[in-house]
């Protein structure tokens, strides 16, 4: 059996956050418009949320109940015997000329509840409790259809929610949800559909339905935001590049082309995440660890980037500009002379495709390896750490732009991090930053030496300090 559409309608006063709900519901940050200006919203609007496939769930925007107490008095006179339904009257009124003048905007909101299975009624719990609102909700009662107020901002430090709790459960409203369009909480959402689900039983497997893909959607978002910075990880902890050690113009230069080229890759990380969650570079702002137009606002091999996690960057510098990168120094102090044994050694590594081999041949030549140190990868796993949990709580429909806060200090002190990284350092070639062809390996069980494999048991050791 097919499972039946549900319909809902957004309702409340004017400025309270109805198109901010829906917004935020839908994942949609352009869906209506948003305005601190009231009345912006002044006919139905309406959107669909497909599962499996299907659109179950439809949701309407409604105008804001602007004259409550004036419709409510307007109500009672036209109720005549005391024992008539409310939706009796409520029906003689949107007939009535005063439901196309006087209360115009008033009457639009009351035609979509009539025709919706549920009313979401929007709370600003910034506002006092006031007689607007308990005439609002005496309105929406004599509709004869399910209401569930939502209590809005409540992360707000304005909010007023006990208040709110109380006068409605005063007015039997007790069906009540908290939900936060700025700061997002995926439980406050799964509470919110539990709520639906208890008042309205002929729904109850739309409304699982919806739970169930909010819950697996919200995995994948952590899944793929995990994955993202794997890759990024991965291809910073590989990358290598040939430093000369005689000649310090060209080792500068080497230094500078090596910065460059991880920043552009951080820089299109903080890209992809913003798409994948769905937002705009617009909507992150400098502050702490800093992100402004979607740029990071401090450049990742800047004293002041490392400072701000307490960490310090250990590599030896080349040309005298190798801040947050390291030489190889694993080779350093080895005597290449032109002995026949170690000429045998590096021709044998050579030729076996060790490579080490071409790492001694190359030290032999003058040359050695600049890499990312252990400080800047730490950098850049908690900078794109703490933008995407920042990302996972913005609601869709906030107006400001996202802050982050430089509150992690920690070195990439996790041992099972380190291991994996460690293991990307010796291979070159899974860094998409080099020249060369990355390795990788067409079975979708990949073995833990590959690049794929080793993104892969990265991603899912960073998944779980994502949430």
């Amino acid at each position: 059996m097919s499972r039946p559409v549900l319909r809902v309608a957004v309702v409340g006063h004017t400025n309270t956050g109805k198109t901010s709900l829906l917004r935020t519901l839908t994942r949609d940050e352009e869906f209506g418009e948003v305005s601190p200006r009231p009345a912006v919203t002044r006919e139905v609007s309406g959107t669909s949320l497909i599962i499996d496939g299907e659109p179950l769930v439809e949701l309407y925007d409604t105008p804001g109940l602007e004259d409550s107490i004036g419709l409510l008095d307007h109500l009672d006179d036209l109720r005549g015997d005391r024992r008539a339904d409310g939706i009796e009257y409520i029906g003689r009124f949107l007939e009535s000329e005063e439901a196309r003048s006087r209360f115009a905007q008033e009457a639009k909101a009351l035609r979509q509840v009539l025709a919706c299975d549920v009313a979401l009624y929007a709370i600003d719990v910034r506002d006092r409790v006031l007689g607007k609102h308990r005439d609002e909700l005496e309105i929406l009662g004599r509709c004869a259809k399910p209401v569930v107020p939502v209590l809005n901002f409540i992360a707000s430090e304005d909010a007023q929610t006990s208040l709110w709790r109380e006068h409605l459960s005063r007015v039997n409203m007790h069906a009540v949800a908290e939900f936060d369009t700025v700061v997002y909480n995926d439980q406050d959402e799964q509470r919110l559909y539990e709520k639906m689900r208890t008042l309205l039983d002929s729904h109850r497997e739309t409304i699982d339905a919806l739970t169930r893909l909010r819950r697996r959607q919200r995995e994948e978002l952590i899944d793929a935001s995990a994955r993202l910075l794997a890759e990024l990880l991965i291809d910073a902890a590989a990358f290598v590049m040939s430093v000369p050690l005689a000649d310090r113009q060209r080792a500068a230069e080497t230094v500078e082309a090596m910065k460059r080229k991880v920043r552009d890759r951080e820089q299109r990380c903080v890209r992809e995440l913003l798409e994948l969650h769905r937002f705009r570079p617009e909507d992150c702002e400098a502050q702490g660890l800093p992100v402004t137009d979607g740029r990071w606002g401090l450049d990742l091999f800047s004293p002041e980037a490392m400072k701000q996690l307490g960490l310090k960057s250990g590599g030896a510098a080349a040309a005298g500009a190798a801040v947050g990168l390291t030489l190889d120094v694993m080779l350093a102090g080895l005597s290449l002379g032109t002995g026949t044994a170690i000429g045998a050694a590096i021709g044998a590594l050579i030729g076996s495709g060790r490579m080490h081999g071409r790492r001694l041949l190359d030290r032999a030549m003058g040359m050695t390896e600049l890499r990312c140190d252990d400080a800047t990868l730490s950098l850049l796993r908690v900078r794109q750490t703490a933008l995407i949990r920042a990302l996972l709580r913005r609601g869709h429909a906030t107006q400001d732009p996202m802050r982050l806060e430089a509150g992690e200090k920690a070195a990439l002190s996790d041992r099972s991090l380190s291991v994996v990284l460690r293991e990307a350092r010796v291979h070159p070639a899974w860094s998409r930053l080099s020249a060369g062809p990355v390795a990788t390996h067409p079975s979708p069980h990949l073995p833990e030496t590959t690049r794929e494999g080793a993104v892969n048991r990265l991603a899912r050791l960073l998944r779980p300090k994502l949430r």
